[in-house]
């Protein structure tokens, strides 16, 4: 190693490391056009004087649903006043009294001096009429608000906000990564009344579509040279192989500091390596937790399974775990959907034997990760 390839102490590899924060908003959202197209179509009538329409967001994580929102929503507070566009983080902010408070602070910019709700909501609705503007809410995995038993009362509150402080219809665009979950279906009448959303689909990028991004945050955050064009290449594969593109922008930073530390100038083969099992640890530990309790015990007996070698085709899976999870084929059939929804396992069609059953990560990591079901 030459002396002009080790870094000096007050050094770095990073032109800009907040690209690589969960946070950092793109000033262009790559190969989402017919969702933002979508999206940008619902606030239309808002930005003619009119209300904004609604939305479901449905996809894995890691596909885009918050960088297109919080894009859509920046551009809209840059060039109108029109519309009033507030984001708000359903696994922080859960109660009323939380998300109508983020909705009064990013109205006004500053936290509302009353802690009483109707005082809340009176201060945000006398700043929409000052404006003329129109509200509207993203409600970021909207999901965990169903366990928190708020779903209903916050869809209902922020959706007829209107009729009693004479301002425009809300709209609210629900965020969802659980695909098992239909968020209209889990509202009730009084909401559904006031609830027509429009479903916008975030399928997982294509791996040629995850080396465009990642290409572009190393290009933005990076100084030229860091990351080879094979090693882009590997982490935009292992980006498409979780089905997440934030593993592969977390997986770029973990590795570049690995260099940084060492005091390299390169990221080199070693660092990915150590980088990719950093992260895909957290990824599947975060899609074991969204797991049903069934789905959870399917998925520890696969392990098992997968360990011991045995024949993984779905039928002969079925006949293992029943030990575990005696369950009909129909329920074991859901699990198994649940799994796949989840990217945790492949289910490739057989030559006339059913479907085979592929893990997606290493069995001693998904046991690792896993507790070990009860037996019955």
């Amino acid at each position: 190693m030459t002396h002009s390839s080790l870094l000096r102490s007050d050094e770095t590899l990073f032109r800009d490391p907040e690209v690589f924060e969960s946070t950092f908003v793109p000033e262009q959202v790559h190969y989402r056009d017919a969702q933002v197209r979508e999206l940008a179509f619902l606030l239309r009538p808002a930005l003619r004087g009119g209300s904004a329409g609604s939305a479901i967001l449905r996809g894995q994580p890691g596909t885009g649903k918050t960088t297109t929102v919080r894009r859509i929503f920046a551009e809209v507070t840059e060039t109108t006043k029109k519309v009033v566009p507030v984001y708000v983080n359903c696994r922080h902010d859960r109660t009323a009294l939380a998300v109508f408070g983020c909705i009064f602070e990013q109205a006004f910019g500053y936290a509302p001096p009353s802690r009483h709700l109707d005082g809340i909501k009176r201060g945000i609705a006398a700043r929409l009429r000052d404006r003329d503007a129109a509200l509207v809410v993203c409600l970021d995995d909207a999901n965990e608000l169903i366990p928190a038993g708020t779903y209903n009362t916050l869809l209902y509150q922020i959706l007829r906000l209107y009729e009693r402080w004479d301002v425009r219809k809300p709209g609210v665009f629900a965020v969802a990564s659980d695909l098992g979950l239909n968020l209209y279906a889990e509202a009730d009448e009084s909401v559904r009344s006031v609830f027509h959303p429009t479903e916008v689909n975030f399928p997982p990028y294509t791996k040629a579509e995850g080396r465009g991004i990642l290409a572009d945050r190393i290009r933005q955050g990076l100084y030229p040279g860091v990351v080879s064009t094979s090693l882009l290449d590997r982490i935009a594969g292992i980006a498409a192989d979780e089905q997440d593109i934030r593993v592969g922008i977390d997986l770029v930073r973990l590795a570049v500091l690995r260099a940084e530390k060492d005091g390299r100038r390169r990221v080199a083969p070693a660092d990915v390596t150590a980088a990719a099992q950093a992260v895909r640890s957290p990824a599947l530990r975060a899609r074991v937790a969204g797991l049903s309790e069934g789905e959870r015990a399917l998925l520890y007996r696969i392990a098992e399974l997968s360990v011991a070698g045995t024949d993984m085709i779905g039928g002969a899976v079925f006949e293992e775990v029943q030990d575990y999870l005696p369950v009909g084929k129909t329920a074991y059939h859901e699990h198994l959907n649940g799994l796949a929804r989840a990217g945790i396992v492949d289910l490739v069609p057989g030559a006339g034997r059913g479907r085979e059953v592929r893990l997606r990560y290493d069995p001693g990591e998904v046991l690792a990760v896993c507790k070990p079901p009860d037996r019955r």
